[in-house]
């Protein structure tokens, strides 16, 4: 996961130069693809600096909080069927908890946490302001993606998302039938994730880089990964709640008769075929949308 989230990182580089026909990442190994190790190299290697008058316990807190809080939340998505073994069946699930959809929306929520504690423990004003515009722009969207999600509890009649899987190969995908409810999903999705058109809390060429303008080196950088490990976990949750999961379209061959090996590979393969199209779509609409102004933004909310 980690290393997908990594290469997340890459992909959003490389898109954005096709999208604005430039080259993008290129020198460092076979098609730039080493770029990434050598990021990670230069951010552990950086000195850490140590703003005067921070607090430092919760300065060095926020960035754990945001990244492990980010992380968390992808251990109840299941991300392919069942594989048989000769232990007995094994669900493609990290945690398989009866009430993972509840634990996803907990876990994703207290984010929030790191993202106000590192502008308030940074005593710098920029980083106070991009911390309260942040918890007041998620805390908002919060409330629209659970009333969306709200939707799908009720066709599929269980909060746990092997079930609402399960659900939806046999009645069909709840986009079909929750489509405004799966549009909701995906706006909220976007403000949670603090990504255009509601970039705000890092707003460039407002707020410098808003909450984290006092981190360096390896903290600095646990707040871009637990940006980007929210943009896939959420694009996992509204695949697994909307579109079927792991369920391959127009065909029963994946979620009947004996599971095998060949079914979960196909099925993992076409749950990552969707989320990837997700990010990408996040991607996509960063470089296509204009930011909000932050009235437009809680408006919007309402």
């Amino acid at each position: 996961y980690m290393v997908g989230v990594a290469y997340t990182t890459f992909a959003e580089r490389k898109i954005s130069a096709w999208i604005q026909d430039r080259p993008g990442p290129n020198r460092v190994g076979p098609f730039g693809l080493f770029q990434v190790l050598a990021d990670g190299v230069k951010n552990i290697m950086k000195e850490e600096t140590m703003p005067g008058g921070v607090n430092k316990p919760l300065f060095i807190l926020a960035p754990a909080l945001a990244f492990s809080t980010a992380l968390f939340a992808w251990a109840v998505i299941p991300f392919a069927a069942p594989l048989p073994t000769p232990w007995g069946r094994v669900d493609m699930v990290v945690a398989d908890l009866p009430i993972g959809f509840l634990f996803t929306l907990a876990i994703t929520s207290l984010g929030v946490y790191g993202i106000v504690l590192a502008g308030w423990a940074s005593n710098n004003k920029y980083a106070l302001l991009g911390g309260l515009r942040s918890s007041a722009q998620m805390v908002s969207y919060e409330i629209s993606m659970g009333m969306a999600t709200v939707c799908v509890l009720l066709v599929a009649g269980n909060v746990s998302l092997n079930k609402i899987i399960a659900q939806q190969v046999f009645m069909g995908w709840n986009v079909a039938v929750l489509s405004v409810a799966s549009f909701i999903f995906l706006v909220a999705a976007f403000a949670e994730t603090n990504r255009v058109p509601f970039d705000l809390p890092e707003a460039e060429s407002e707020l410098i880089a808003g909450y984290h303008s006092e981190y360096s080196a390896m903290k600095f950088s646990m707040f871009p990964i637990s940006e980007y490990a929210n943009m896939v976990t959420t694009s996992a949750m509204f695949v697994t709640l909307f579109l079927g999961g792991w369920d391959i379209p127009f065909t029963d061959w994946d979620s009947t008769g004996p599971y095998s090996v060949a079914k979960a590979a196909a099925t993992f393969g076409m749950f990552a075929f969707k989320t990837i199209f997700f990010v990408f779509f996040y991607i996509w609409v960063r470089w296509s949308l204009p930011r909000f102004r932050y009235d437009q933004l809680l408006r919007f909310a309402w």
